[in-house]
């Protein structure tokens, strides 16, 4: 199955994210809006809900139990809809744009909260019971991209910072690290176990590093996304099969592949699709993977073509392309 979303966005997709708990798809974009599909058996698609921003939309993410959806917004608004009601409102607020948000499951008190990472140089976490940040992290920069997976959390910022916490001390640095990779931050993505974190730069390199200097040995980088020209493209997304524990990278040349971190090795590659991939997301399973062919406006504004499509695709994934493999032997 290679299906196509109906009624995409129709601006540049920002963010991609599958509901924990059903095959419910979500996009924020550039159009101002974070729109929600229902994926059906068959791979076709049902336009369900959409969360309003003032300004463009930059991420989307569920709650664990799938009940609700969170868009962050470059209107400074992170916004909640509730799904059962198809109510939204707004629960989060900032500085600057919000570029990324997360649900994390009882920290420092019972319940859920949302951890949001802004441009202002700060995350915030917030308890959905009060209007004001349950405690807000000052940050060394601007903040790119963020992930978890309890308990670790990881924040990469402007200027190549990492920063890692322990949500069991949730206010406090656990580690503060500058990059492995020599060029600009796009994205980081916890490995499902919470050991450790892939992270991708706009010089298409991928790191592998983990949490604890105890595993450091397990470090290394790789190169992907540059084309037979030797043209270097940035790696928009990195994500983690929820059960195989193999990830994905894709980036502005148009492709992505299925990789494996522990025997280093790339499982399959899969062919350009003629624009961009801007983002990605398994499913809860890890049986469709959505991307993202979309404008990723790494070379500006003015490398924009009015027209561009924005789609998104789900592929049905074979369990020989994602499933780990063993090591080649060292000849």
């Amino acid at each position: 199955m290679e299906g196509i979303v109906s009624s995409p966005p129709t601006d540049g997709i920002s963010d991609l994210s599958f509901s924990p708990a059903a095959d419910l798809l979500a996009a924020s974009s550039f159009d101002n809006q974070t729109r929600i599909w229902e994926v059906q058996g068959n791979g076709s698609t049902v336009p369900k809900a959409a969360i309003q921003h003032d300004a463009p939309s930059l991420c989307c993410t569920w709650s664990k139990d799938g009940t609700k959806l969170f868009s962050g917004g470059a209107d400074k608004a992170g916004k909640m809809m509730d799904i059962t009601t198809g109510q939204s409102s707004q629960v989060a607020g900032h500085d600057a744009p919000i570029s990324c948000a997360r649900f994390v499951e009882n920290v420092g008190s019972p319940g859920t909260m949302i951890v949001t990472g802004s441009w202002d140089k700060t995350v915030k976490y917030w308890d959905l019971r009060t209007p004001n940040p349950a405690f807000t992290l000052q940050m060394p920069e601007r903040v790119y991209s963020m992930d978890v997976q309890q308990p670790l959390m990881v924040v990469a910022t402007a200027e190549r910072h990492l920063m890692i916490y322990n949500l069991n001390a949730p206010s406090q640095v656990f580690k503060q690290l500058t990059s492995p990779l020599k060029w600009q931050t796009r994205v980081v993505a916890c490995f499902p176990n919470a050991t450790g974190f892939a992270i991708g730069s706009i010089e298409g390199r991928v790191g592998i590093k983990m949490a604890e200097d105890k595993d450091s040995a397990l470090d290394f980088s790789f190169k992907c996304h540059r084309d037979d020209k030797n043209n270097v493209h940035a790696v928009n997304a990195i994500s983690f099969h929820p059960t195989y524990g193999t990830f994905s990278t894709a980036g502005g040349d148009g492709t992505f592949s299925f990789w494996d971190k522990d025997s280093k090795q790339r499982l399959k590659p899969f062919p350009a699709v003629g624009s961009s991939i801007s983002a990605t997301a398994f499913n809860r399973n890890g049986t469709i993977f959505a991307y993202a062919a979309s404008y990723d406006w790494g070379k500006g504004h003015e490398h924009y073509a009015q027209g561009t499509p924005n789609k998104i695709f789900l592929h049905a994934t074979k369990d020989e392309d994602v499933k780990p493999k063993p090591a080649k032997p060292k000849r």
